[in-house]
């Protein structure tokens, strides 16, 4: 069985050249690994670093796409003026600083966040995350209440009404708009300094990223599945947060090297 599942494994990614690549970096589960919450993550201590590091060496080509909202990519990574997508792509910072924000229907998101937030207790309950944009429903903690998030997240749908869609991830499912994903955020941002005539590259785990891959590559770049998943579009795989963390360090080396 374990060599089944190898010979559908991606193959591990070339180390780039900088000099013509665009890279957007998704957070949980890529370069750093799950925590039982968000906010219980930790972080590699040479990974700020490494990203502000590769941001200068790719004239500020990097961005971070990540489900998390802005605010808390900011406080992760203490670097406010870092290019990046949050919230799928809901909130999206320029590289000059200025942030589009996706238009919502508040009242439907209300009429779901009300639902969720009176629903019964139960004793294996999952935890909802309120983003302000998007609201989701993490079962990390209690695996076996999958079914219940699922049915929670199926009501809140019904609740929300046009408009809003379900993006399910590793042990989470969230409600955000239609208008809303990945993908979309690497299109906007390779329509701009310093992205322009760049190949991108994607790093991504988790099904919100499989948009990105796809957008990278119909556009002549490459996307970079983190983990042990079979049923990505991405072209290339690595193991683990520490082997991206590895790749990452490998391309500022090359880099570095032949300057």
């Amino acid at each position: 069985m374990v060599a089944e599942v190898a010979e559908r494994l991606l193959p591990a990614p070339p180390v780039p050249d900088a000099a013509g690549i665009a890279l957007f970096v998704d957070l949980d589960g890529t370069v750093f690994e799950f925590a039982p919450t968000p906010d219980a993550v930790t972080i590699d201590a040479q990974l700020p670093a490494t990203l502000r590091r590769l941001s200068t060496t790719l004239d500020g080509a990097l961005a971070v796409i990540s489900g998390r909202p802005l605010a808390a990519i900011d406080t992760l990574l203490q670097w406010p003026q870092l290019i990046a997508a949050g919230q799928h792509g809901a909130e999206l910072r320029r590289a000059d600083g200025h942030i589009d924000q996706a238009p919502i229907n508040v009242a439907a998101l209300d009429a779901a966040r009300t639902l969720l937030h009176t629903r019964p207790a139960r004793a294996d309950d999952v935890r909802i995350e309120d983003k302000g944009i998007a609201l989701a429903i993490h079962y990390r903690e209690f695996p076996r209440a999958e079914p219940f998030a699922r049915e929670l997240a199926a009501a809140a749908l019904h609740a929300a009404g046009p408009g809003f869609e379900l993006q399910h991830g590793s042990f989470v499912v969230e409600l955000k708009s239609t208008r809303v994903d990945k993908g979309r955020a690497l299109a906007m941002l390779m329509t701009q300094p310093p992205f322009i005539g760049r190949q991108p590259w994607v790093l991504g785990d988790d099904y919100a990223d499989e948009h990105a891959f796809a957008m990278a590559q119909s556009i002549g770049g490459a996307g970079v599945v983190v983990g042990m998943r079979t049923d990505s579009v991405a072209h290339y795989q690595l193991a683990d947060p520490a082997a991206a963390r590895s790749w990452l360090a490998r391309i500022l080396r090359q880099h570095e090297s032949a300057a």
